[in-house]
């Protein structure tokens, strides 16, 4: 039974759980999905249904990011642990690369999926990027022959929320891959165009002002954080 934080049911597992789970995933011939939801998230699919449903379809959402355990605390129903969808993907290809499982990378500008392929061969060696392919495309019928073609077990979606989860739900009939994740920016990560925080700011849980610190642009999605905490008290106190 899922953890529910304003409307989004979480899973309630460690990074060991979640990457042990989806392995299992891996294994088997349906195509699952997994999303890793931040209090942004969340705030986008109070008022998108469609997000939310697709959320809800995942087999595997993870609470990726500090507002949301807190959020959970607040409301009496703790869960074990923030698992950053950076992390659980980086803990996943480790996992890969022992068995020289496939993986294929869809998002980000033009060339920025190549590099990080090539990046992520590098730092784990032994598996296998069998294709990547940038977000700028028009129809989903020739990326999703592309991805079939090259029989990827791991795809990693990132288009973007809400887009990346809409298509996983939209698309995840017609591609033949056992696991698929939807993780926003983190192949500008991995290709070396923008830099995570520091770890001693992870580690204090203020990764997101790093961020907002070197993007004060990102000012208009900061403010969600609050807006989040604010309706996650006031559901505590309505007691709901």
């Amino acid at each position: 039974m899922r953890t529910d934080v304003l409307g989004i049911g979480f899973d309630n597992v460690d990074m060991a759980e979640a990457v042990e789970r989806a392995q299992s995933l891996m294994e088997t011939p349906d195509t699952d999905y997994v999303v890793t939801p931040n209090p942004e998230i969340v705030w986008l699919a109070r008022k998108n249904p469609q997000l939310r449903q697709a959320i809800d379809s995942a087999s595997l959402v993870l609470p990726d990011g500090i507002g949301v355990i807190y959020g959970a605390k607040i409301l009496g129903r703790p869960l074990r642990g923030k698992v950053p969808g950076a992390d659980f993907a980086q803990e996943l290809f480790s996992k890969m690369a022992e068995k020289g499982q496939r993986l294929y990378l869809l998002g980000a500008k033009p060339s920025v999926a190549e590099k990080a392929g090539e990046n992520i061969k590098k730092e784990f060696p032994g598996i296998v990027v069998c294709g990547a392919a940038d977000g700028y495309f028009k129809e989903d019928a020739p990326v999703i022959d592309k991805i079939n073609a090259a029989s990827p077990d791991f795809l990693l979606v990132c288009l973007g929320a809400p887009k990346q989860e809409l298509w996983m739900y939209k698309n995840r009939d017609k591609l033949k891959v056992p696991l698929m994740a939807g993780l926003g920016g983190s192949l500008d990560v991995y290709a070396g165009v923008v830099q995570r925080a520091p770890e001693k700011w992870q580690k204090m849980n203020l990764e997101w002002l790093y961020r907002l610190i070197k993007q004060p642009s990102r000012i208009g999605r900061a403010m969600r954080l609050p807006a989040f905490l604010i309706a996650v008290m006031w559901q505590r106190v309505r007691g709901k």
